[in-house]
């Protein structure tokens, strides 16, 4: 256990939550401040494209805890506060207010921010970028029945707001510069059936182009493509990816690269620093290099243990990357981690809405994800950390049973 003092963790993101409530959970009898930048308590980001952004959810469903909780357990919750600088020789955080706080251990939990198209207008009112809860507000207020939605990317971000912005009536047209949907992560073939889903549901597509700028008055109203057509637009939502927020690493002089390095403890390159969620590049153990994971279950894991490192307990995180999306009727989770493959299986039929997918490299499941099927992961799970050698053929075999694949 750590000496008693002071725990600072700044973002209260998800991350940044999880990571407050297990320190207290460790029975950590010190000072615990969360600094938040938003003006409300801590809340999960998925339902904000999905849920949330079509009235089906409210804040309280998102939020991690209820409204008492961070009293209750003595945290001392500051939203609306924005840490400046990091001492690290004083160790002390100086924040938006002028105060400086000192600490004797700090997590840097600061998320990332989508990023920007460097395009003429992209300024204008009715473009939008969707991260935190304000930005869905204001995307969900200019939705209505008949609005004319143009999604720019067509990644997890830009497809679920596609799918919804369609739930909520809206006519959508998306435009994407790779071939598919979601192609960079999930290749042609499984991106071809999200292609296929959207254009079920009557999304206009446009792939293998670009935005040449963004035209109106007062307003958007035009999309002008670098192939020359010109696409109406009421309402724009950008979604091309994020950046992990870095500012404060950098100045601080830790190491930075895409992301803040953090080893398997989520332990920086400064003494007591640790970072978690989003921002951190963290050594994974299962796959023997560095990777940031922009996904919910990173941010659920990784806060408790960076927690359990800072209070003098190393903790390696190695969990299997994980991440899930729901656009339509159309559920998936995704086990693994497949930057790279030298195959695609399937299991099922790609054409009847259940099917599991499994990207294989030099022999081994790499990642595999569950399309409307729920009683796998386990399975799968044990199957991308196994790292055995798999004949494809059985993995394609629907009398063979996955789970007996992974015993050795």
């Amino acid at each position: 256990m750590a000496p008693s003092g002071t725990f600072v963790i700044v973002g209260a993101g998800l991350a940044g939550a999880k990571a407050a409530e297990t320190i207290r959970a460790e029975g950590f009898d010190g000072r615990v401040l969360l600094l938040g930048e938003e003006s409300v308590r801590p809340y999960e980001r998925p339902p904000l494209s999905k849920e949330y952004l079509r009235g089906e959810k409210d804040f309280e469903a998102a939020a991690v805890r209820a409204e008492d909780f961070y009293a209750a357990h003595a945290i001392e919750l500051r939203t609306s506060t924005r840490a400046r600088v990091v001492d690290v020789g004083a160790s002390e955080v100086l924040v938006d207010s002028g105060e400086r706080i000192a600490y004797d251990r700090l997590l840097l939990a600061t998320g990332a921010e989508p990023r920007r198209l460097d395009v003429a207008g992209a300024d204008l009112p009715g473009v939008h970028r969707l991260r935190t809860l304000s930005d869905a507000d204001r995307i969900r207020q200019a939705i209505t029945p008949g609005t004319r939605v143009v999604v720019v990317g067509a990644g997890w971000i830009g497809a679920e707001v596609a799918a919804s912005a369609r739930q909520l009536g809206a006519e959508v047209a998306m435009v994407e510069m790779a071939s598919v949907p979601l192609e960079r992560v999930l290749g042609l073939e499984v991106g071809a059936i999200y292609r296929d889903l959207h254009a079920a549901h009557g999304v206009e597509m446009h792939f293998g182009v670009a935005v040449e700028s963004f035209r109106g008055g007062d307003r958007v109203e035009e999309v002008w493509l670098t192939d020359g057509r010109v696409l109406a637009a009421e309402v724009v939502v950008i979604g091309v990816g994020v950046t992990p927020r870095t500012e404060l690493a950098e100045s601080a002089g830790l190491a930075v690269d895409d992301g803040i390095v953090v080893d398997e403890h989520l332990a920086t390159s400064a003494p007591g620093i640790y970072a978690a969620g989003d921002v951190a590049n963290a050594f994974h153990p299962l796959y023997g290099t560095r990777i940031r994971l922009e996904h919910w279950s990173a941010a659920l894991n990784q806060g408790p243990a960076a927690a359990r490192s800072m209070l003098g307990e190393p903790t390696v995180y190695d969990k299997v990357p994980y991440f899930f999306s729901d656009q339509y009727d159309l559920g998936m989770e995704y086990r693994g981690w497949a930057p790279t493959w030298d195959r695609v299986v399937f299991r099922g039929d790609p054409g009847n809405g259940e099917l599991i997918v499994f990207w294989m490299r030099h022999g081994r499941v790499a990642a595999a994800m569950n399309l409307n099927i729920w009683d796998a992961g386990e399975a799968l799970e044990g199957l991308v950390r196994s790292r055995r050698p798999v004949d494809p053929s059985e993995l394609e075999d629907l009398d063979v049973d996955l789970a007996g694949l992974v015993l050795p």
